[in-house]
C-alpha cells in the first residue's frame, strides 16, 4: 500500500483516463480554479482525499477579502487593490513577497463577482474592521461559515461541469526527465492505486500544519499548540516539491490563533476583541494589545500560565458575537460563563478580585468570560510561485506544468506569525485559484 507522496522518474506514464488539468486538493482554492476552468471550457479533475471537500476551507470562518467588488459598491464601501496590497504589506512588515500581493490584490476582486454570478450570495462585514484592515473589505456567505463556502463553491464547479472524485489520495507523481508532469497514482481506501494522466497539474492540496515532525522543525513556538486545522494538512506538495528540485519560500509564516475555545474546541471570533473585549491571563493580567492580530496572539496567549487565557467582555460585544455561528455553538456547549459583579469574575478566572486588570472598567457588569488557548490553524509558507502560480525552481525557472497556490504556495504573511493580515489564507486559496486556473487557461 502506498502511504508517503513520492516522485516517479518515467518516460511513459500509461493510464485509463487522461485530463487536461489535474487538480489535488477540492478545498476552496481547487474548486475556485475548477469552476474558472469550465467557465474557460477546460474539462479538469479535482482529487479530493476525504469523502467530502473539506479542507481547511470549512473550518474557517469563510470570510475573504478583497477589494473593489460588486458587493462593495452595493454597500456603498470605497476600496482598491492598491489600497489592500498597502494593507497586507504593512501588517507583514514588507516582508511579503511583492509579486504575489500584487497578484492576489488584483484578482481577488474578479475572483468573487465571478463567483457571484455562479451563486454564491456575498456580503460584506461592515460592521467592524478585522486587524490591519483599513476598510470594510471582508465577503462572507449569509451563513457566515467555512462549511457553507465550501459547500457553496463546491455546487458551482459541479453544476459548471468539472470531475470530482473523492477518497482519492494523491501519492505519486509521475514526470519525465523534463520535469513535465505526465500524470498522478491516487490511494483509494481500500489499498488500491489508480492512475490518471493530465496535461498540466494543480496543487492545491495543503500546508504543513498536521505534520508535527514539520511543525517541530519549522514552527518551534507551536510545537505544542493544538492544531486546529485539517488533518490533510500533511506538507504533501512541500515534500513533492523539495523531491522535484523545486524552492520553498516563507516556512515560517503560519495563521495561529488567539481565540480557540477549551475544552470545547471551537473558534470564537475576534470580533469581540476589536470590539473592545480583552484577554486575562490566569493572575487577571491583561498581557497584549489584542488589536495587533488574532494571529500573533496565539503565541501571546501559549506563553501565559497553563497556555490559558480568558476573553472577557460585555453585553454589547456578545451581541456581536452571537452573530457568528461558530460563537452560538460555543455557548451552547458551555463555553460562556458570565459574572455579576467583579467579585464573581475574580472567582471565575481563579485570581484575586484587586488583580483584575483596570480595562475591564470598559463594560460591565455583568462581565461574560470564554476561556480560551492558542491554536496552529494552517501555514502560510510552501512552494516558492511566480505571479502565475507556477511553481519555480530554485534556480527561478518554472516547471513547464506544474502549479501551486493556496495551502500547498507561499503566501501574503511573509515569514512570521505577526505577518498574518485577517483572511490571508482565503485570499491566497480564492485569488490563487482563479490566477492558476487563467495561467492554464492560456496554455491550453
Amino acid at each position: 500500500m502506498a502511504s508517503s507522496p513520492r516522485i516517479v522518474r518515467t518516460g511513459h506514464f500509461e493510464a485509463p483516463v487522461r485530463v487536461p488539468v489535474a487538480i489535488v486538493g477540492a478545498g476552496a482554492c481547487g474548486l475556485v480554479a475548477a469552476i474558472a476552468l469550465r467557465d474557460a471550457g477546460v474539462d479538469c479533475l479535482l482529487l479530493e482525499r476525504d469523502t467530502a471537500p473539506t479542507g481547511s476551507t470549512a473550518l474557517s470562518s469563510g470570510f475573504i477579502p478583497a477589494a473593489g467588488t460588486h458587493a462593495q459598491a452595493a454597500q456603498g464601501i470605497a476600496d482598491s487593490p492598491e489600497a489592500f496590497a498597502a494593507d497586507i504589506q504593512h501588517k507583514a512588515r514588507g516582508t511579503a513577497a511583492p509579486h504575489l500581493v500584487q497578484a492576489y490584490a488584483n484578482a481577488a476582486a474578479a475572483a468573487i463577482d465571478r463567483l457571484a454570478t455562479h451563486g454564491l450570495r456575498f456580503q460584506v462585514l461592515d460592521n467592524f474592521l478585522y486587524p490591519g484592515h483599513t476598510v470594510h473589505r471582508m465577503h462572507t456567505l449569509p451563513q457566515r461559515t467555512g462549511a457553507a463556502l465550501v459547500a457553496a463553491l463546491l455546487d458551482a464547479a459541479q453544476r459548471a461541469g468539472a470531475d470530482l472524485l473523492t477518497s482519492a489520495r494523491a501519492v505519486e507523481l509521475h514526470v519525465d526527465a523534463g520535469d513535465r508532469v505526465l500524470g498522478l497514482a491516487f490511494e483509494r481506501p481500500d489499498g488500491a492505486i489508480e492512475r490518471v494522466a493530465c496535461d498540466a497539474l494543480l496543487l492545491a492540496c495543503n500546508g504543513f500544519g498536521g505534520n508535527a515532525t514539520l511543525v517541530r522543525e519549522l514552527l518551534p513556538e507551536m510545537r505544542d499548540a493544538t492544531f486546529a486545522g485539517h488533518a490533510g494538512n500533511d506538507g504533501s506538495a512541500i515534500v513533492w516539491g523539495q523531491a522535484l528540485g523545486a524552492a520553498t519560500a516563507d516556512l515560517g509564516g503560519y495563521q495561529g490563533h488567539g481565540s480557540w475555545v477549551v475544552p470545547q474546541g471551537a473558534l470564537m471570533t475576534w470580533a469581540v476583541m476589536m470590539e473592545g473585549g480583552v484577554q486575562l491571563n490566569a493572575r487577571g493580567e491583561r498581557f497584549h494589545d489584542e488589536t495587533a492580530g488574532y494571529s500573533e496572539a496565539a503565541v501571546q496567549v501559549l506563553a501565559q500560565p497553563g497556555g490559558i487565557a480568558w476573553n472577557v467582555f460585555g453585553d454589547r460585544q456578545l451581541a456581536l458575537a452571537r452573530e457568528f455561528p461558530d460563537f452560538v455553538a460555543a455557548e451552547s456547549a458551555g463555553a460562556l460563563r458570565t459574572a455579576q459583579d467583579r467579585t464573581a469574575l475574580a472567582r471565575i478566572i481563579g485570581c484575586a478580585q484587586d488583580a483584575l486588570a483596570p480595562e475591564i472598567a470598559r463594560f460591565g457588569p455583568p462581565f461574560h468570560a470564554v476561556r480560551v488557548t492558542g491554536a496552529l490553524f494552517h501555514t502560510q509558507g510552501g512552494l516558492a510561485i511566480d505571479e502565475l502560480c507556477r511553481v519555480r525552481r530554485a534556480d527561478g525557472t518554472v516547471f513547464p506544468n506544474l502549479l501551486a497556490a493556496g495551502g500547498a504556495a507561499r503566501g501574503v504573511s511573509g515569514n512570521a506569525v505577526w505577518g498574518y493580515l485577517s483572511g490571508n489564507g482565503l485570499l491566497s486559496a480564492v485569488a490563487g485559484g482563479w490566477i492558476a486556473a487563467h495561467t492554464l487557461t492560456e496554455a491550453s
